[in-house]
């Protein structure tokens, strides 16, 4: 008689995600969906042409393992034009199948069973899972309330001789807000001498608003030294499907974070790296990406201020939160029923904040994705106005 095996599950509190979850409702009931945080446009044709031509040419077999030399060369001059900070192309740029690769490959490569990483909730619903497969203890701190900043005591209070890695986020997902200069410095002098590295998510980078800077955590000198930096490509050029993405950090994290990378992945589809070499050489398709989705932002905004939801500050990203507790209706209903609600009797699916929390909180509070065309969001705008 065949039999499959019992395994003992390496993630056994781990289910269907929210995002999932939602999508499928939204096409069940013929939603808008403003849920899972993609684009719904297309990217800029130039560079669909790029990796065509670099299909064309013959690049199409492995390229190096830390990735096409062109493209890193590339990722160097743009986070020294932008931060200041000089990585060696070589030594220290590595091109990663999307940043949630890049994400577990630097947890695996630095954390031992037994290790506690901090992780800054609400945050990513990746890094949790992540810890835990590198054999790690997650070690919850709470980011100020509406602020959305990093409450420094509280993470003083959680570092001990066990903490290996700080995990941080900014512009933050899922709240919109970007942290300022003086919140990265305060990280970067309570880290010094203790030897606590930085996994610095910054997926978000060009999508900052109303002439802000992003500060990433290579411009102060005191955290570059401990990080890794995580970005994506994905993100910044609407191709959320190619899955590519990459990791800055010093030679010596590096030497480690390839160990992990060549045994996981090995390398990243090769014509889309040359594509994206070839993109990248103008500054202005990502420098341009801020007032881009600015203008998306306004717009919805806007259309957001009809209606009984609470707007909270969106400073970054594509993503935008709203208190729902002056909708009559939905008095009474915890955040996922509320976006159960809406997408099955307004037809918008979004997203609960405490699904980016292990234990939710009181807040009645959903994120909205306006990565979307403007007739997706007047779309959706036109059934929230009934809120």
């Amino acid at each position: 008689m065949s039999q499959t095996p019992a395994i003992q599950s390496r993630l056994p509190h781990v289910g269907t995600t929210i995002f999932s979850i939602m999508s499928a409702l939204a096409q069940q009931h013929g939603a808008v969906n403003l849920g899972q945080g993609f684009p719904d446009f297309d990217c800029d044709p130039a560079l669909v042409e790029a990796v065509h031509q670099a299909m064309r040419a013959g690049h199409n077999q492995y390229p190096p393992m830390s990735g096409v030399p062109a493209l890193r060369q590339a990722i160097a001059a743009k986070m020294e034009a932008l931060y200041g900070h000089r990585y060696d192309s070589d030594r220290e740029i590595t091109v990663t199948a999307g940043a949630t690769q890049a994400l577990l490959s630097a947890l695996l490569a630095i954390v031992h069973p037994g290790d506690e990483v901090i992780v800054l909730e609400p945050c990513y619903d990746a890094y949790g899972p992540a810890i835990e497969l590198a054999g790690g203890r997650v070690v919850r701190v709470k980011l100020k309330p509406e602020s959305y900043r990093p409450d420094l005591p509280a993470i003083a209070a959680a570092l001990t001789p066990r903490t290996r890695a700080l995990m941080i986020n900014t512009p933050h997902n899922p709240s919109g807000r970007i942290w300022p200069a003086e919140d990265l410095q305060a990280l970067s002098d309570l880290l010094a001498g203790t030897e606590v590295l930085v996994i610095s998510d910054e997926v978000y980078e060009h999508m900052v608003f109303d002439g802000q800077q992003h500060q990433s955590a290579a411009r102060f000198p005191g955290l570059a030294a401990r990080s890794f930096v995580v970005s994506s490509f994905g993100k910044t050029y609407h191709v959320t499907g190619w899955k590519v993405g990459y990791v800055a950090a010093p030679a010596a994290l590096t030497a480690e974070f390839r160990k992990i990378h060549q045994f996981n992945v090995f390398t990243v589809n090769t014509p889309m790296q040359h594509g994206l070499a070839d993109y990248l050489r103008e500054a202005r398709h990502y420098l341009d990406l801020p007032a881009f989705y600015q203008r998306k932002r306004d717009r919805f905004r806007e259309g957001l201020a009809l209606t009984r939801l609470r707007l909270l500050p969106c400073e970054g990203t594509y993503f935008q939160c709203v208190d729902y507790s002056g909708v009559s209706a939905a008095e009474g209903m915890a955040p996922e029923e509320c976006c159960r609600w809406l997408t099955q009797e307004i037809g918008v699916a979004a997203i609960p904040l405490s699904a980016f929390y292990a234990e939710p909180g009181e807040d009645r509070l959903i994120r909205f994705c306006f990565a979307k065309k403007d007739e997706t969001l007047q779309s959706a705008l036109d059934k929230l106005r009934r809120l």
